[in-house]
């Protein structure tokens, strides 16, 4: 299906899925690599980004890992205030997305810098950042913490009703891999991808150096590049709009990959 968003005005087209690249301004996240502190480091990594061929970059200031400990609300719009300061030197193209649970991190994002998307993993909790997207008006990420499929689609339905009902207008669906899930069920969301499409919704997959896949194989994140390309194809051929990733490059390619086989069948 194709889709557009409209980011603080400009329409962003899914019919080719777009890469969004991680930027994460924390201190544990849990693939060192993608940690960046600096403004020299931040600067680096927008500019990687956008050379490699991302359109959007994912900015976070507090760690979701498992076992991670929470940076607390001002120390978090702290790093997000210094990271997004940088990127909106580098970059006036890119869409800027932001990795908030926190609704008024989630405000202090949009008004203060002009993100265009928040992107969620709380699933709105109370209510709250679902009130606070909607009358803010950027696209929203709603992840899902279920571990099936038919499960997930019931909570997405009720959460984007409740959603539209406060006037939200754009929102992407994130099945949450490697959230709520064990391994097994995380193959099993992976293997149903495609009854996503029921919601009428872009789907985002990031499962960029996952556990799921080095859990799997052996080693780290260090070692999980080659089965994060696997697991990006398997996403972009059951219908992903957006891959979230550390490791734009490889992702933008298997974009490219895809999409060729695509238009063969044409």
């Amino acid at each position: 299906m194709d889709y557009t968003l409209n980011c603080n005005g400009r329409l962003l087209d899914l019919h080719t899925p777009q890469v969004m690249g991680i930027l994460n301004v924390t201190p544990d996240s849990f693939y060192a690599d993608s940690r960046k502190q600096s403004e020299q480091e931040i600067a680096e990594r927008t500019q990687q980004i956008l050379l490699e061929g991302g359109t959007m970059i994912d900015v976070g200031g507090c760690s979701t890992r498992p076992g991670a400990t929470c940076a607390s609300e001002s120390e978090e719009m702290e790093r997000l205030r210094f990271a997004l300061g940088v990127v909106r030197k580098e970059t006036s193209d890119a869409v800027i997305s932001v990795d908030t649970f926190r609704p008024d991190v989630a405000r202090m994002a949009v008004e203060e810098y002009g993100v265009d998307i928040i992107n969620d993993v709380s699933e709105g909790a109370d209510g709250k950042m679902f009130r606070m997207v909607a009358r803010l008006g950027v696209p929203y990420i709603l992840m899902s913490v279920q571990p099936t499929i038919q499960e997930m689609l019931l909570h997405f339905a009720r959460e984007v009703d409740e959603l539209r009902s406060y006037g939200q207008k754009d929102i992407i669906l994130d099945p949450g891999f490697g959230f709520g899930k064990t391994m097994e069920q995380n193959y099993e969301v992976m293997n149903h991808l495609e009854r996503l499409d029921m919601i009428h919704l872009p789907v985002l997959v990031g499962v960029s150096r996952k556990s799921m896949i080095y859990k799997l194989l052996g080693g780290s994140p260090l070692e999980a590049l080659n089965g994060t390309t696997v697991l990006n194809t398997v996403a972009l051929q059951k219908g992903a709009a957006i891959l979230r990733v550390h490791d734009v490059r490889a992702a933008v390619e298997c974009v490219r990959i895809v999409t060729a086989t695509w238009s063969q069948r044409r």
